[in-house]
């Protein structure tokens, strides 16, 4: 049995399993599930611990020092966490979407939790939460703001452990990689760092209908974790081949397939991932290999996607994902169920629309720290 200092130590390595693939799929390549929801808070805790221990490393974090971020996710658990055991207070800018298990967890692990209530009609959430973030910053100062949406460390995290771990479970044999996307550090950060290795590698996004990601009108939806209305840094579309858009309703429909058919209790981007990388293993030759990372965890949805009220109430039952996807014209058609498209790399299209701002740009704008 291996023994460990502390729980942070925990927070940086997955375990892979294989999956059987939905039931309407009939795979015939290896089918891969990396567990970073099996981490003690998902999959944003190897990301935690990277960006604190390198601003440490670069002085930038020092004994005493305040961190500060906005997230509706994982991430927000995952900081909260790595400041308890260093330290160092947290304070976390969320938005109604956190359900009160997890803001639960935040208060316990000792974070100071600030829930915007206004959606902003271009920005959505994470503007509002932006401006609040602003606000705290100003009246703290010399608080330290851990950028998850642009900072190296975000990808840097993946590049350096996620593709080491990849390629060792795997001898270095893997053909297709499927992520969600959401600040672009695990899908863009881990092909980076396998493409040094197999440069052929296939790689491929999973957004959430209603995201404006990848060209797409943004709209209220009730994924999160995956999607945005704002571009993250790390979002590097030279390295994504496709994307993929699931529908709210096809989502929470496979979480629950998941769950019976993998034993796996996974939130909203887990499911997304699982319907794309089951069709890709469907599609894949034999002997290749299929890794999907699943990054969440289904607690924190028991009155989202487990309630059969709110199924009910949303009209949700029974809008499972097709055998197979819509292929739509990317920047030309809207995706309105679980649809796909090559990402262009020739210019002919723009990646996303000119009115999705980037998290870089909304950062300047409201006079925040670069």
């Amino acid at each position: 049995m291996k023994k460990f200092e502390s729980v942070l130590e925990l927070m940086k390595e997955s375990p892979l399993v294989a999956l059987k693939g939905r039931a309407v799929s009939r795979p015939r390549a290896g089918l891969w599930a990396k567990l970073d929801l099996a981490l003690p808070g998902a999959m944003k805790d190897r990301v935690a611990v990277k960006m604190i221990e390198d601003a440490e490393a670069r002085g930038e974090l020092r004994p005493g020092g305040v961190i500060v971020e906005s997230s509706s996710g994982t991430m927000a658990e995952g900081l909260a966490r790595v400041g308890a055991l260093k330290g160092y207070p947290v304070i976390i800018v969320s938005d109604p979407r956190l359900d009160q298990a997890s803001q639960a967890k935040l208060r316990a692990l000792g974070a100071q939790l600030e829930i915007v209530d206004v959606y902003h009609p271009e920005g959505g959430w994470q503007h509002s939460r932006l401006v609040r973030l602003r606000e705290i910053l100003d009246q703290n100062p010399g608080a330290y703001w851990t950028r998850q949406y642009d900072t190296p460390s975000n990808a840097g995290a993946y590049v350096e452990q996620m593709a080491d771990e990849l390629l060792a479970a795997l001898d270095g044999k893997l053909s297709v990689l499927v992520a969600s996307v959401g600040s672009g550090g695990s899908l863009c950060g881990t092909s980076r760092g396998l493409r040094k290795t197999l440069p052929n590698l296939r790689v491929v996004a999973v957004d959430a209908v209603g995201s404006g990601l990848f060209h797409q009108p943004c709209r209220k939806r009730f994924q999160s974790g995956h999607g945005n209305n704002i571009v993250a840094g790390n979002i590097d579309y030279q390295l994504i081949d496709e994307v993929h858009w699931i529908s709210d309703g096809e989502a929470f429909n496979a979480c629950r397939e998941l769950a019976r058919r993998e034993g796996i209790f996974g939130g909203g981007s887990s499911g997304a991932v699982y319907i794309v990388a089951s069709w890709l293993a469907e599609r894949a030759a034999p002997g290749e290999q299929v890794v999907t990372i699943l990054p969440d965890r289904g607690d924190r949805y028991a009155e989202l996607i487990y309630s059969d009220e709110f199924f009910a109430e949303h009209g949700m039952n029974g809008a499972d994902a097709d055998a197979e996807p819509q292929h739509i014209r990317y920047g030309l058609e809207v995706a309105e169920r679980w649809s796909w498209a090559e990402v262009p790399r020739d210019g002919s299209v723009p990646y996303h629309t000119a009115e999705v701002v980037k998290t870089s740009a909304l950062s300047e704008e409201l006079g925040l720290p670069s």
